[in-house]
Order: C-alpha cells, then structure tokens, then sequence
C-alpha cells in the first residue's frame, strides 16, 4: 500500500520560512518522480514544485520561482519543500505526489500515480 504523508504546515506570518516534509513508503522511492502542488479554497490544484528520482532536475511553478527549494533524501523516502518570502497568497493545502515519469515541467495532475493527504499552510498579513 503506497503511503505519502505530509507534515509541517502551519500558521505563518507574511515574509516567514516553512519547511514541509513528504515521507513515503509503498513504493521503491528512489526511482520516483516526486512533486509538490497546492490548492486554495475554490481554485484548481495547482503545480508547486518537482525533483526527478536523483534530484539531478527540479522544476517550479512561476509563482514559487526564487523562493521556494524542493529537495529529497532518498535514504529516508523523504521528499522536502523549502518555502521562504511567505506570502499570503502562498495559503493553501500542499500536496505530495509522486509519478513514475522521469521528472519535467509538466505542471498537469494527469502525470501524477499517488496523492498524500495533503497540509494545511496559512500565511497572515
């Protein structure tokens, strides 16, 4: 059974730093594309960030470009969002995805196997 656990989101003011973690399991996560997406009240999900399965590529939506770091540690099955310059329009549900593709921009959801759950971030004025 393929497991994608988020955690760290949290209550965070304007120009404040956040770092989310994805632990995986179920899946040989080392050969994994894994991605971040977000999705606000009444919007579509929308792509955040990708690392293909060594971390050699990373991709990033246009908003989060400069700010935002996704990483991975494949000997923990742990993917990581670096998020800094917090802003308030950054507030959403992030979501874990993993896809066994090798790792591009596509922003689409289409590409994406497994889903996590999903952390709640929100960013005060």
């Amino acid at each position: 059974q393929v497991q994608l656990v988020e955690s760290g989101g949290r209550l965070v003011h304007e120009g404040g730093s956040l770092r989310l973690s994805c632990a995986a399991s179920g899946i040989t996560f080392g050969s994994w594309t894994m991605s971040w997406f977000r999705q606000a009240p009444g919007k579509e999900r929308e792509f955040v960030a990708a690392i293909n399965y060594n971390g050699g590529r990373r991709y990033y939506g246009d908003s989060v470009k400069g700010r935002f770091t996704i990483s991975r540690d494949n000997t923990k099955s742990t993917v990581y969002l670096e998020m800094v310059s917090l802003k308030p329009e950054d507030t959403a549900v992030y979501y874990c995805a993993a896809d066994r593709g090798p790792g591009s921009s596509d922003e689409s959801t289409q590409r994406i196997d497994y889903w996590g759950q999903g952390t709640q971030v929100t960013v005060s004025s």
